[in-house]
């Protein structure tokens, strides 16, 4: 399936949009994972193609990633600039964003960080426009804590500002809602980053659905037999993969 439109973002990156043939109900914006060091196609374009079979607008970001320097606040620049992007081309619709691993680290973030001094500045704006209106986050990195994945936190910050891109002590009463899955024996980016994030969030009365299943390697992406990777364990699992339908009714 070819993007119906690509898009370079003036902050860097690109943006390849998916649109669905019949009626759209709004659009989500897909940050696939890769440890803030590349970005992971099982978790881009079977995800948006997914996302249009169940009527959504769906937007993979390729973000910019390291190359021996710490990224700091550029994808979050990217991912603000593409949410602008999205509410000016979908007026009036619901913008969501979606993130895997590190990239669920970035949606996270563009949920949290939105109205950051350097997103605003960087695209002129002075509102909402940069805040997804819901998120959603699977297997993500949250915490720069005692569960952190170390390479991405490292990628992003280098050995500084640990605590501010450490999302869980962050949220606000303002935090769009949020659906999460993991799986408990992800060895890669613990499930606590998701516990931390969830309880954060129950905390500031900000709407959350929580899903955890019992087995699983990190990076399964849908769960399912097209974007297995046999080679790395990551199988096909009807149980994992049912997160994505609990997704679309949740949204």
């Amino acid at each position: 399936m070819q993007a119906n439109e690509v898009l370079r973002l003036e902050s860097g990156g690109v943006l390849s949009l998916y649109v669905p043939p019949k009626t759209v109900r709004g659009v989500v914006l897909i940050c696939p994972g890769g440890g803030y060091q590349w970005v992971a196609p099982r978790e881009g374009e079977p995800v948006a193609r997914a996302f249009n079979a169940g009527g959504w607008a769906a937007a993979v970001l390729e973000y910019t990633c390291y190359q021996g320097k710490p990224l700091g606040k550029l994808p979050l620049k990217q991912a603000g600039e593409a949410m602008h992007v999205l509410r000016q081309r979908f007026a009036d619709m619901p913008v969501l964003t979606c993130g895997f691993s590190a990239g669920g680290h970035l949606a996270a973030s563009t949920a949290i960080l939105w109205d950051a001094e350097p997103v605003q500045t960087a695209l002129g704006i002075h509102g909402t426009e940069a805040r997804p209106d819901a998120v959603v986050l699977g297997y993500p990195v949250i915490t720069a804590g005692k569960y952190a994945h170390a390479d991405s936190i490292r990628h992003l910050a280098g050995d500084s500002e640990m605590d501010y891109w450490s999302l869980e002590k962050h949220v606000t009463q303002d935090t769009p809602p949020t659906f999460i899955w993991h799986t408990v024996t992800d060895e890669t980016v613990p499930m606590q980053n998701s516990i931390l994030f969830t309880e954060s969030l129950a905390e500031k009365g900000v709407p959350v659905e929580l899903h955890l299943y019992p087995n699983g390697k990190h990076g399964l992406s849908l769960a399912t037999k097209e974007v297995e990777e046999c080679e790395k364990g990551r199988f096909a699992d009807a149980h994992v993969a049912d997160w994505f339908r609990l997704c679309l009714n949740w949204m």
